[in-house]
């Protein structure tokens, strides 16, 4: 039997890029972060923080923790996008705020990017993120068995990824996987082969399948919300629609919403709206 033909295979360059591409798509892109930047401020300049910890020996293998003001307070991670090429964790201390605030204690990740590194390196440097933090958020006050995970367009891959570890090769229970939000994801990397962000990425065929996340099942049988912004294009919103799929077929039960509106990139200014669709995940995720 052949194999189906790839939902792309039938796009023109021009349109393959605007689809894969968010910033092809928006070109407005950086003006989002500009908006955020006070917040972003704000929250690390009021926020107690154990920063830049280690957990390993490259230099992006940092995180920050936020802590909760109570001790045993849940734990969230999130992970940022930037087509696992861009950002770090100092643009998104203003996830933190909202997440304390809700007694919740707040790990912000930092990881190996391309093309210092391979997609291989991001992907063990994100699941390296959240072992570290199984294993040592009890010293910063936090529950090393209620750990949650938010990441955004890359960073949902990178929690895509986190769910399909074998926890138990590495001497785990991934019982201590409560719950995931992932908004705008990228969840099988081989379109981002034929557009001009392989540059940096520098994907081949094989690393594409070796990560992509719609053929590996979960191991972590958590509750998964799944966000896409109604104005991103629609192969971009057929990929969340895709891996809900991908999810149900290993007996998971996923929500998914697509958010009327908003884009690829002001889609996250809902971490910092209490009454949010997103907000109300994250924190329900939070705490099981």
């Amino acid at each position: 039997m052949s194999q189906a033909a790839p939902p792309w295979s039938s796009l023109s360059p021009e349109e393959h890029e605007f689809h894969y591409n968010p910033q092809r798509a928006f070109p407005n892109f950086a003006s989002h972060r500009i908006r955020r930047a006070p917040a972003n401020d704000a929250a690390h300049a009021g926020l107690r923080k154990h920063g830049d910890i280690a957990y390993g020996e490259h230099p992006r293998r940092r995180l920050d923790v936020y802590p909760a003001a109570s001790p045993g307070a849940p734990v969230h991670v999130f992970f940022h996008g930037g087509y696992w090429r861009a950002n770090d964790k100092e643009s998104f201390a203003f996830i933190a705020e909202p997440l304390v605030r809700q007694g919740i204690t707040a790990v912000i990740a930092s990881y190996e990017l391309c093309p210092d590194s391979t997609l291989d390196g991001t992907v063990d440097s994100a699941i390296a993120a959240v072992e570290w933090t199984h294993r040592h958020i009890a010293e910063y006050g936090g529950d090393p068995m209620a750990i949650s995970l938010s990441g955004h367009s890359a960073g949902a891959h990178l929690c895509a990824a986190v769910l399909a570890v074998d926890w138990r090769a590495r001497g785990l229970d991934p019982a201590f996987l409560r719950g995931a939000v992932m908004i705008s994801g990228i969840y099988d990397p081989a379109p981002a082969i034929l557009t001009t962000v392989n540059t940096d990425l520098r994907l081949t065929p094989e690393l594409a399948v070796r990560h992509d996340l719609e053929r590996r099942p979960p191991t972590a049988r958590c509750p998964v919300h799944l966000f896409v912004g109604g104005r991103e294009p629609w192969h971009w919103i057929d990929m969340t629609f895709r891996y809900a799929h991908h999810l149900r077929r290993h007996e998971g039960d996923p929500e998914v919403h697509v958010l009327p509106g908003y884009d690829h990139f002001d889609i996250i200014d809902q971490y910092m709206q209490p009454e949010s669709p997103i907000h109300r995940a994250v924190v329900r995720a939070a705490r099981g």
